[in-house]
């Protein structure tokens, strides 16, 4: 995590009180994702301590609320900069590893609103979301043949209990977005309500970070290449497995369907 001598000391020292407690070795350790210097330096300790990086799991991410118009371009780029580049950084300090020994796991947390339904007023979080995405689709296959393999976990749009929409962004061109707002009075407080209303109740993100530990757990080899773990279904795991499902047809089409499992 960031800060971890600043504001996120009290978390830091959680992790510690949690560790002692429960008798697991669990350490926290600086690493800004949109730093290269700090990613690096952050996967050699790890490496220089553990001596290999087993599971990798990309779950940064930030999210911004409003009409898209009224972001700045910089915005975008500094959404897509913390949601998108920062898997590329850390894959860059990563991967050497995992393809020298020849086996690895690589966990990317998506987003049902790659495939799924997409109210407005969250597009550029989307979009980031999309662009990440792709970037594990392609890895999966240029991976396999490293032994390394790739598990696309795709929430829902958990409203509580993270804090996705707590710490959410606005627009900076204020002028526009009151010009939105004027036409589309409340509308991000009613795709709020309705997004909380489609899940049940006993529905927690608790679920996600289930999922993820299974995946962890199965043998290598047995990994699934995407789950969803979708409450309020939105439509993303239908779209998701025509869409998987015509990747597979296409490399078997070209010659290259050896890259759907990951070699051994």
């Amino acid at each position: 995590m960031r800060a971890t001598t600043g504001r996120n000391a009290p978390q830091v020292r959680a992790a510690a009180d949690y560790a002692k407690e429960y008798g697991v070795d669990l350490r926290s350790i600086e690493l800004d994702v949109s730093s290269q210097e700090s990613v690096d330096a952050a996967i050699a300790q790890i490496e220089a301590d553990c001596g290999r990086i087993d599971v990798l799991i990309h779950n940064a991410g930030h999210m911004v609320v409003g009409p898209v118009e009224a972001f700045t371009p910089e915005q975008l780029a500094e959404l897509y900069d913390v949601n998108v580049l920062s898997t590329q950084r850390v894959n860059r300090a990563v991967l050497p590893g995992m393809r020298h020994r020849g086996q690895g796991l690589v966990i990317w947390v998506s987003s049902s609103s790659v495939k799924g339904g997409t109210p407005p007023y969250l597009a550029p979080y989307f979009a980031a979301k999309a662009g990440m995405d792709s970037l594990a689709v392609s890895y999966s296959a240029e991976l396999a043949r490293w032994g390394v393999e790739t598990s696309i976990v795709v929430p829902g749009s958990f409203t509580s209990g993270t804090n996705h929409f707590a710490h959410s962004g606005r627009p900076a061109d204020t002028d526009v977005e009151t010009e939105y707002e004027a036409r589309y009075t409340g509308l991000m407080d009613q795709v709020s309500q309705k997004l909380a209303a489609l899940f049940p109740a006993e529905a927690d993100v608790s679920l996600v970070s289930d999922e993820i530990a299974r995946i962890v757990a199965l043998p290598p080899g047995q990994r699934p290449y995407r789950v969803h773990i979708d409450p309020a279904n939105d439509g993303s795991e239908e779209v998701s497995n025509v869409a998987d499902r015509v990747r597979r047809e296409f490399y078997a089409r070209i010659g290259l369907d050896d890259l759907l499992t990951v070699h051994k």
